[in-house]
């Protein structure tokens, strides 16, 4: 079964109905029917947490976490193998450390990366990405 990436670029415009939400709802869709299986880093997850909380305070960011809990994701943990190619991802691209594991999930799946998020146009070539929006291109 094919993998897609979700980052928290696309799991934020989901929540907010920002430009491309209605792509990652098809997606969440499909996943829920077995078309796809669809992952995220716990890293990527912790940074909607953080980035919910600081704007709408910890109330909404808890109703955010319950949410996600029942959405058709697998929430990966990071091993050293996985912090290794983020690393080096880091190193070589200089991209913001979360969005790294995000890249490396897609990188080690062989699946692409869904994102609106302007930093990964740097993985083009390198990871397969499947772009939100035209803001971003």
């Amino acid at each position: 079964m094919k993998t897609v990436v979700l980052d928290s670029f696309a799991l934020l415009a989901y929540f907010e109905k920002e430009p491309g939400w209605q792509r990652v709802t098809t997606l969440l869709t499909e996943a829920a029917a077995s078309k796809h299986s669809l992952e995220c880093t716990v890293v990527n997850w912790g940074e909607v947490c953080y980035i919910t909380e600081r704007v709408y305070g910890r109330e909404k960011a808890d109703v955010v976490l319950r949410i996600m809990d029942d959405l058709p994701i697998s929430w990966i943990d990071v091993d050293r193998s996985l912090a290794r190619v983020a690393a080096d991802f880091k190193v070589a691209e200089g991209l913001a450390y979360a969005d790294c594991f995000a890249a490396a999930l897609a990188y080690t799946k062989e699946g692409p990366l869904v994102t609106g998020d302007p930093e990964f146009t740097r993985l083009e070539g390198k990871i397969s990405i499947e772009w939100l929006g035209d803001a971003c291109r």
